[in-house]
């Protein structure tokens, strides 16, 4: 075949040369979602990266979710060992992956079966396929090829095979380290991207290497536009909206780790864990410029006492983490609320039980951190439902902590984690700053646990403080910070720490409504869930439907007048990432049904009959699924009126 062959059909394969130019027909689109796989190594996830921030430094939104393969290092060309990542621009912006892919690029067919396989390609998907494969040694890879390549034509998917392999090794030693830069070259051509900003790009990405290297890297970008340019019969453009105001193209860990900074937190304690590393990994290159510090400890539960520590001798410090992270530092946790030492604590969620699904999305933590430790711990729980959320909840949760001498826990989750999206840059207030540490004398008569009878709150004491010598406990103490058995004195503290979340409530303003106040069907979500919830919601109102959705920022307390929002509207419904039973699973009836965690925390506290509505497949929810479930219920609401 020759080098561009749009697979059609096999009867009618139009053969493209590639020594001259051919006609395009340049289409204007409003979005598109391009995805880019390989084997792992081979650097999809940069081109994709790279791909999302050229789009976004034009003004294009952007979200790009990377495709990670549960292994470290899966076998080579294996179907579940897809490495790179899903882009989706538009003119507008964009708050989240979006649902079947427009186009694919796969450096080998085996990737691109999983996609296929998983249903995350559109019916009628363009697919630019290496064909190195046709003409391998190993019969049965060959075999393999051909098989998948017809399949793919076979169901409708307008395979395009692609030289990568030849049109790379005439410019570097190992093509294997220069197909994503010629993938870059080759979408930037489709997508009609400024090869100026890509050539910048290149130059950012490999700014620490010889300029050899940025000049070989620049020969493949443009040797990838020229040959799209010569071989392909299709061109696209997604206008752009210049920002008015500079932006940061970042992913969610990179958002925390710079609120990390922005806070005035200087101590970050952990132990490296998917999917929550990379923040770390960024406060590590950076921390020390701005007299931060990075611990690594050598186990979860080292980290979270090094971070109590730390927080005790004044600072606050925070410490980074995932579910199996979290679970293990829970009883360091209930020292730190007894203590009521300030501590913030992020987890970012993933697969689970146990070790579960290291690399994929879920919320399955919210009742852990909630109500893990034994014994009453009270904590504030926050989840940021954007990237641009993921730093701001940081200089938050700091603040908080500090005030209310609490443990404050950010739920993240793997896909915001990874995801990236412009965001205005934020415009830095000596405000976010934590105060000095205080060592002035404690007045005459303070105790370490002097608890306001209203409020909960007490003076926090700094070691060192003259007058302010105590011995610190996990064990039930009273306001002198003396173990003590009392059942008043421990019935005394336990109100103290709770009234500390009921005071902070009364402090909240109520959740924004996305649509009106009332109506026939309300949504309710948290955390990295909110993008495709309002762009379903968003649809069904334009077709006439009054729907509304809200986001709960606050998990506990919860912020006030949510009741009175819920009861506002017909039916109620939760989209969550974690587990609930199917109603209609045959066992299933409402004396055993397991609702979803949200679900479950708003009926118990509103009395409204909330339901939900979930999906644990380990990717990020799409906005056409919460579409089409909420299209259904109307339709049931309407049907038995």
């Amino acid at each position: 075949m020759n080098a561009a062959t749009p697979l059609r059909a096999r009867a009618d394969t139009a053969r493209i040369g590639s020594a001259t130019p051919i006609a395009k027909h340049l289409q204007t689109l409003d979005q598109h979602v391009i995805e880019i796989m390989s084997d792992s190594g081979e650097g999809a996830q940069k081109c994709g990266q790279s791909f999302g921030t050229i789009a976004a430094r034009m003004g294009n939104g952007v979200w790009t979710v990377e495709i990670i393969p549960a292994e470290i290092q899966p076998p080579a060309r294996s179907v579940a060992g897809a490495s790179g990542n899903r882009i989706r621009i538009g003119t507008h912006q964009v708050t989240n992956g979006g649902d079947e892919a427009d186009i694919a690029v796969a450096f080998n067919e085996q990737v691109l079966l999983g996609r296929v396989n998983a249903g995350e390609l559109k019916a009628g998907c363009i697919v630019l396929l290496e064909n190195m494969w046709a003409q391998h040694d190993d019969a049965k890879i060959a075999g393999q090829y051909a098989e998948t390549r017809d399949r793919l034509v076979a169901e409708g998917y307008r395979v395009y095979e692609v030289p990568m392999e030849k049109e790379c090794r005439s410019l570097v030693p190992d093509p294997r380290k220069g197909k994503n830069m010629f993938v870059l070259g080759m979408l930037c051509n489709v997508y009609s991207l400024d090869m100026d900003l890509a050539r910048d790009q290149i130059a950012f990405i490999f700014g620490k290497k010889d300029a050899k290297v940025i000049a070989s890297n620049v020969a493949l970008l443009e040797a990838g536009w020229q040959w799209a340019e010569s071989n392909l019969d299709f061109k696209y453009r997604v206008p752009a909206v210049k920002a008015t105001a500079p932006q940061l193209v970042i992913n969610g860990n990179t958002a925390i780790a710079l609120g990390v900074l922005a806070s005035g937190m200087d101590i970050c304690a952990m132990y490296p864990i998917t999917p929550a590393t990379s923040a770390s990994h960024y406060l590590s290159d950076v921390f020390e410029r701005a007299g931060g510090i990075v611990h690594q400890a050598e186990d979860e539960i080292a980290a979270c006492a090094f971070a109590i520590g730390a927080s005790y001798t004044g600072k606050v410090a925070v410490t980074i983490t995932s579910g199996p992270g979290y679970s293990l530092k829970q009883e360091g946790l209930g020292l730190a609320v007894m203590a009521e030492i300030p501590l913030v604590v992020v987890n970012v969620q993933r697969g689970g039980p146990s070790t579960g699904q290291p690399t994929k999305v879920e919320q399955g933590d919210l009742l852990t951190v909630m109500f893990g430790s034994h014994g009453d711990a009270p904590k504030v729980v926050m989840a940021p439902g954007t990237i641009e959320d993921c730093f701001y909840s940081m200089i938050t949760a700091r603040r908080l902590a500090e005030a209310f001498n609490m443990v404050v826990v950010v739920l993240s989750d793997a896909s915001l984690a990874t995801a990236q999206q412009p965001f205005p840059r934020p415009q830095f207030s000596t405000d976010w700053l934590a105060p000095p540490i205080d060592q002035n004398p404690v007045p005459e008569g303070v105790k370490p646990y002097d608890w306001d009878p209203v409020t909960g709150l007490s003076r926090r004491f700094i070691p060192g403080q003259p007058n302010g010598m105590h011995t610190l406990t996990g064990l039930a103490h009273d306001s002198n910070s003396r173990v003590a058995y009392d059942p008043e004195i421990n019935e005394q503290g336990m109100r103290a720490r709770s009234m500390k979340l009921a005071t902070l409530q009364k402090m909240l303003t109520p959740p924004p409504v996305f649509g009106e106040r009332e109506g026939e069907l309300l949504v309710v979500g948290w955390g990295g869930t909110k993008g495709a919830i309002e762009e379903a919601v968003a649809r069904l109102r334009g077709e006439g439907h009054r729907v509304s959705s809200t986001h709960l920022t606050f998990l506990q307390p919860m912020q006030p007048g949510i009741g009175e929002i819920l009861r506002g509207f017909s039916q109620v419904i939760t989209v969550e990432g974690n587990w609930a039973d199917d109603p209609n699973d045959p066992l299933i009836d409402e004396s055993n049904r397991r609702y979803s965690a949200l679900a479950m925390l708003l009926r118990a506290r509103y009395l409204v009959d909330v339901d939900c509505w979930t999906e644990v497949r380990g990717r990020p929810i799409k906005p056409g699924t919460v579409y089409a479930e909420l299209r259904r219920r109307l339709t049931h609401l309407e049907t038995s009126r």
